[in-house]
């Protein structure tokens, strides 16, 4: 059963300002995890409640499972990501 997809404000903005095919790309990696679990996620250590960052691309995807939905928190640029 797939997981319900929730986007906060900010994650919202940082879809928006990715080029539109770019975003596409990112948005269908994120539907295939929800889907299926399939992707190339790491849980983040040291971090209260547990983030995961999904790779999309040249992009990561930041969020939190929350068992039957994923909750979105950040789209960053690779090079912007871990700063």
């Amino acid at each position: 059963m797939a997981k319900r997809i929730v986007w906060t404000e900010q994650a919202k903005a940082d879809v928006r300002a990715i080029v539109q095919p770019i975003a596409l790309q990112i948005l269908k990696t994120l539907a295939r995890y929800a889907l299926t679990g399939e992707g190339k996620t790491k849980q983040l250590r040291d971090i209260e409640p547990p983030l995961i960052r999904l790779r999309a691309q040249q992009h990561r995807v930041f969020f939190r499972d929350k068992g039957d939905r994923l909750e979105i928190s950040r789209v960053l640029d690779r090079k912007e990501a871990y700063r």
